[in-house]
């Protein structure tokens, strides 16, 4: 039986909780559907998430439809018919649930075969500078250093003995979520200052408070109002 975790108590935990589950699910298949399926029905993710981590069905289903409608998770369906006892035919369908690639990226950061998030935009349409850094994001020229220093810090986190998993697939996943915003010509300062609000607790962590500070230094000017 897995040990149940502590009491979560916030959307975004139940989150990255579920996105483990079913990162988790998937690495460990050996079928796509099945007991050991990475497509698994709702009855089951309710049934497994409540021995894990203690979830209501109310927690699982509400936080299930906001990872769907992200596209860190999709649902499949499959079609049958069952004849009934007069001979009628009854449509049947069964929804199964897996994580995507962009689930998969979420938790891993990008890799060789990430697909680019500007995929069929005409950059050079745009009249900006949009270049790839060595992280393979893409941000606006002018960024560049603002940029490099987050990435240096998303490095810091990952190699952290000090954080959780859950922790650091927080930190990181907020740290790519400011470097998107780098790729346009101007960022939006509130959305920079809620992100890099929610990283402020790396500024106390061994390892990893010097390259929060480099990160500030740079990021500083681009949040404005303190």
């Amino acid at each position: 039986m897995a040990k149940k975790t502590a009491p979560m108590t916030t959307n975004d935990q139940i989150r990255r909780a579920m996105l483990q589950y079913f990162y988790n699910r998937n690495k460990n298949a050996t079928s796509i559907m099945g007991k050991r399926g990475s497509a698994v029905r709702i009855s089951d993710v309710k049934a497994e998430l409540k021995e894990q981590h203690a979830l209501t069905q109310q927690e699982v289903q509400s936080n299930l439809t906001y990872l769907l409608s992200q596209g860190w998770v999709e649902e499949k369906e499959i079609k049958k018919e069952v004849r009934a006892k007069g001979g009628t035919l009854i449509p049947s369908v069964t929804k199964f649930y897996q994580i995507t690639a962009a689930g998969i990226d979420k938790i891993e950061g990008p890799g060789e075969f990430t697909r680019d998030p500007f995929h069929g935009i005409r950059i050079e349409a745009t009249g900006q500078n949009i270049i790839t850094v060595g992280d393979g994001n893409h941000v606006n020229a002018v960024y560049k250093d603002v940029s490099e220093a987050l990435s240096g810090l998303a490095d810091q986190v990952r190699a952290c003995g000090a954080l959780k998993e859950a922790e650091k697939l927080s930190y990181v996943a907020d740290i790519q979520s400011i470097q998107t915003q780098l790729a346009k010509p101007e960022p939006n300062r509130s959305v920079l200052r809620t992100l890099w609000d929610g990283l402020k607790q790396l500024a106390t962590v061994d390892g990893v408070a010097g390259a929060f500070e480099r990160a500030a230094s740079v990021l500083r000017p681009l949040l404005g109002g303190g």
